[in-house]
C-alpha cells in the first residue's frame, strides 16, 4: 500500500486534516474571545455553507480536470485566506466582516477540494479500505493534535501564529500533491449542466446511497452540527479531555477497520455506529470525566468504522469517471445539515437548556441507527460492486495527470 503516490498522498491529507482540526479551535479562542459563541457559530456555519454550495460543480471540474489539480488549488486559496487572517490578528481584533468573508472563501476552497478527496484514494491506492482506514487513523490523530496544538499556540504565542501555522499546512499539503501523479479517467465532451445531471443521475441510481444521505440530513442538524459549541460549553475545563478519548477512540476504529471486512459493510458499519449514542448521552447526563471518556472513546471507536465502511462502499460501488460528482453530491447532502446545526448552536441555547438538547441528540442518534438498518438497499449492499442494484459502468482509459 505504501507507494510513492500513496505516501504523498498520506501526508498530504494528513497534514491538511491537521489545519482543519486547528481551525473550529482557532475559531473558538480567538474569535470567541472578541465575538462571543454566536460570533463562532455563524463563522463556523458560513464556512460550511459556503462549502456545500461549491462542493456540486467542485465534483463537476474534478473529473473533468482531475482531482489533484482542483485540491491544489483549494490548498492555495486557504494559504491566502488563513495568512490574511494571521496578518489581521497583528493589529488586534479583526473586523468582523473580514472574518466573515475569509470563512466564505476557505469554505469555498474546502468545496472543491471535498470531491476529489474519495477520489484520489482509488487512484493511489490498491486496497480502498485498508487505505481509507489508515487515512481515518491519521484524520484521529490530527484531530488529538490539531486541537492541541492550536490551543497552545494561542496561549504562548497568539492568534497570529495559529492562523499562520494553519496556512502552512495547506502550503504542505499543496506541495505534496504536486509531486503525485495518478491516472484519471478522460470525461467525454459535455457541458457543465450535463455534467452535473450526470453525476445526479448517478447518484439517484443507487438507493442505498441516496437514503442513507436523507437520514444523515437529520444526523447533521440534531447531533453533529450543534455538538461542538454546546457540549464545550456543558464540558467546560474537562473539554480537551474528553476530546483526546474520541480521538484515541477514533484511532481504535480505524484499526478495527483495516483487519475487519465484513461481508455487507454498511449493516455492519450501522450496527457500529449505535456506539455514538454514547457520545451526547454522557454529555447529556453530566457524568464524571472518566465515564464521560470512556463514552467518547466507544464513540469515536463506532463513528470510525461506520466512516471507512462508507467510503469504501462509495469508491468501490461508483465508476471512475463519475466518481467525484457522485462524491459531490454525497458529501453536500451529508454537510448542509450540518451547517444549519452549527447556525442553530447560538440561538438554540436561548431555547433550551444544552443537557437538554444532547439528550434530543442521543434520541435522534438512535433513530438514525435504525433508520440505516431498517432500510434494505443499506442492509443488502455488498462489497463487490454492482450489487444491490447498483449500475456496472465501464471504467474508461486515464491518462497521467
Amino acid at each position: 500500500m505504501w507507494t510513492r503516490n500513496f505516501t504523498l498522498y498520506f501526508g498530504a491529507r494528513t497534514i491538511s486534516l491537521l489545519g482543519d482540526a486547528m481551525m473550529p479551535v482557532a475559531s473558538a479562542l480567538a474569535i470567541g474571545e472578541v465575538y462571543g459563541i454566536a460570533g463562532v457559530g455563524y463563522v463556523l456555519a458560513l464556512w460550511t455553507a459556503s462549502a456545500v454550495l461549491v462542493m456540486l460543480f467542485g465534483g463537476v471540474v474534478a473529473d473533468r480536470i482531475g482531482a489533484r489539480r482542483l485540491m491544489i488549488g483549494a490548498d492555495a486559496v486557504r494559504v491566502v485566506t488563513q495568512g490574511v487572517v494571521a496578518v489581521a490578528f497583528l493589529d488586534g481584533a479583526p473586523p468582523y466582516a473580514l472574518l466573515l468573508v475569509t470563512a466564505f472563501l476557505s469554505g469555498m476552497a474546502a468545496g472543491v477540494f471535498e470531491p476529489g478527496v474519495n477520489g484520489m484514494v482509488p487512484l493511489v491506492a490498491g486496497d480502498p479500505q485498508r487505505a481509507n482506514a489508515t487515512l481515518k487513523i491519521a484524520e484521529a490523530v490530527t484531530h488529538l493534535a490539531g486541537p492541541a496544538l492550536a490551543g497552545v499556540l494561542i496561549v504562548v504565542a497568539g492568534p497570529v501564529v495559529v492562523y499562520t501555522v494553519d496556512a502552512a499546512t495547506f502550503l504542505v499539503s499543496g506541495v505534496c500533491l504536486l509531486l503525485v501523479r495518478v491516472a484519471v479517467p478522460m470525461p467525454e465532451p459535455s457541458d457543465v449542466l450535463s455534467d452535473l445531471r450526470r453525476g445526479w443521475q448517478e447518484f439517484r441510481a443507487r438507493n442505498w446511497m441516496w437514503s442513507v444521505i436523507l437520514v444523515w440530513v437529520f444526523w447533521g442538524v440534531l447531533v453533529v452540527g450543534p455538538y461542538v459549541p454546546l457540549s464545550s460549553q456543558v464540558i467546560g475545563a474537562d473539554y480537551g479531555w474528553v476530546m483526546a478519548a474520541l480521538g484515541l477512540g477514533t484511532v481504535l476504529g480505524g484499526l478495527v477497520a483495516i483487519r475487519l471486512r465484513p461481508r455487507r459493510p454498511l449493516a455492519a458499519g450501522a450496527v457500529a455506529l449505535s456506539g455514538y449514542v454514547a457520545v451526547p448521552l454522557t454529555v447529556a447526563l453530566g457524568l464524571p470525566l472518566p465515564l464521560l471518556m470512556a463514552g467518547h472513546l466507544l464513540g469515536g471507536c463506532a463513528w470510525a468504522f461506520w466512516s471507512v465502511m462508507w467510503s469504501t462502499s462509495v469508491q468501490t460501488q461508483v465508476a471512475p469517471d463519475v466518481l467525484n460528482r457522485v462524491n459531490a453530491y454525497q458529501v453536500a447532502g451529508s454537510v448542509a445539515g450540518m451547517a444549519v446545526g452549527q447556525a442553530l448552536a447560538g440561538p438554540v441555547t436561548a431555547l433550551v437548556e444544552p443537557r437538554a438538547f444532547m439528550l434530543g441528540s442521543a434520541l435522534v442518534a438512535v433513530g438514525v441507527v435504525a433508520a440505516l438498518l431498517l432500510i434494505k438497499p443499506v442492509r443488502r449492499l455488498g462489497r463487490e460492486p454492482g450489487k444491490a442494484g447498483d449500475q456496472s459502468i465501464p471504467v474508461p482509459v486515464g491518462v497521467l495527470t
